[in-house]
């Protein structure tokens, strides 16, 4: 892909500190074995960069169709995807989630207890789709140590490939609530919630509806759940950071589970893509949701969604529990599928007003509207929170602007 920083108003040689730092600290030191960063703005790419190796076990080097696993970067596709159908009346976001799964009514919520001892109350309300959008829903990740985490591992929620997304759906409503809906911010399993409500409402499984609405729309050729036999040579290898520091591989491609169709259509974390194809989803994004005259959401809903939807203004430090995130917390708000930057000095971040996310392998994109910039890294290290690939990008890349 060809680059022209001058054009998209950066200066050449400081954008270039992008690729020299990823080598120096990163690559030549082992800490990853590879990855890739594109910067846009106004529509051109000013960097474009694959380093390393996409799979070192077989020397196979990072490449410009090279595909990686997003896990949550799956989250703001599904998010877009069920507001394409608040688009079409389907659903008001106050609107509680058991009209349309109600399995999902009368939810109870965590007082104390216990294992088989566990107490509840009912819910002071029902659990909105605003609720799941924005993981104010009172859901977990299972993945703690609070009591609600032991409920979703003695159902097995871990083990998601045991289930069909649905069955998935039906046995988490029956957890307790961690907290009454609205009343704090934890991540969670509420964007698979999101993704049966998609399947709900438009009476397509999820995967059928993200490529009919999403990926064939927006030329995202390489996106999916799963990667086809013909396209395992592109697909990176996966890594962890031993207690030695050392990285140890946890998924090789050509063994990988993402060779066959799954069951569980996980629209939190399922999805595998390219470089270039979410870089057309962030393009639609920037461009107030159209992408090459195709019309994906409105700007007046894209408009809605990169709103703080926190109560009262708030931000994740006063709002959420837990640590375990793709975000900071500080001056960070959080919208309908998206976090956003609140202001520079309470979040002590450039980039005043941009919305983003990442994923489990350490993989990052993040959209300024204000400067008309796009922002993707792709590496395969988990976990995410290893390194701050995010803050430091984004320092080199706003450090790059000349106008």
């Amino acid at each position: 892909m060809k680059a022209n920083p001058e054009t998209a108003g950066f200066s050449r040689d400081r954008l270039s500190r992008l690729s020299a730092h990823l080598e120096k600290n990163y690559l030549e030191t082992g800490k990853i074995k590879g990855c890739q960063t594109l910067v846009a703005r106004r529509g051109v790419v000013a960097h474009f960069s694959s380093l390393g190796f996409a799979d070192e076990e077989r020397a196979l080097k990072v490449a410009e169709d090279t595909i990686f696993r997003i896990y949550s970067m799956t989250k703001p596709v599904t998010s877009v995807a069920l507001m394409q159908l608040y688009e079409r009346g389907m659903f008001q976001l106050n609107d509680p989630i058991s009209r349309v799964l109600p399995e999902w009514k009368d939810p109870e919520v965590y007082i104390g207890g216990q294992g088989d001892q566990v107490l509840t109350e009912p819910s002071r309300g029902p659990i909105t789709f605003r609720h799941v959008l924005s993981h104010t829903a009172g859901l977990s990740y299972g993945n703690g140590e609070h009591a609600v985490d032991d409920c979703y591992r003695a159902a097995g929620l871990g083990r998601r490939s045991d289930f069909t997304l649905r069955e998935f759906v039906k046995v988490l409503a029956g957890m307790p609530l961690r907290f009454h809906p609205g009343q704090a911010w934890l991540y969670s399993y509420a964007t698979d919630v999101c993704g049966h409500l998609v399947e709900a409402l438009s009476g397509q499984s999820l995967d059928e509806y993200l490529q009919s609405n999403i990926f064939e729309p927006l030329e995202m050729v390489d996106s999916g759940f799963h990667v086809p036999e013909s396209k395992l040579e592109r697909f990176a290898a996966n890594y962890t950071r031993r207690p030695d520091r050392s990285l140890a591989l946890i998924d090789d491609p050509m063994k990988s589970t993402y060779g066959e169709p799954p069951a569980f259509l996980s629209g939190g974390g399922g999805l595998v893509s390219t470089t270039t194809d979410y870089f057309n989803f962030c393009e639609m994004l920037r461009q107030d949701g159209q992408f090459r005259g195709q019309r994906i959401v409105s700007p007046r809903t894209l408009e809605m969604m990169t709103l703080n939807h926190l109560g009262a203004g708030q931000d994740l430090s006063s709002m959420a529990l837990g640590s375990f995130s793709e975000t900071a917390y500080e001056g960070i708000g959080f919208g309908l599928g998206f976090a956003m930057n609140l202001g520079e000095v309470a979040s002590g971040q450039i980039g005043d007003g941009d919305f983003y996310w990442g994923g489990a392998a350490s993989t990052i994109f993040s959209i300024d509207p204000r400067e008309e910039l796009v922002i993707i890294f792709m590496t395969q290290l988990m976990p995410s929170s290893t390194f701050n690939f995010r803050g430091q990008l984004k320092n080199i890349v706003y450090g790059a602007l000349d106008n």
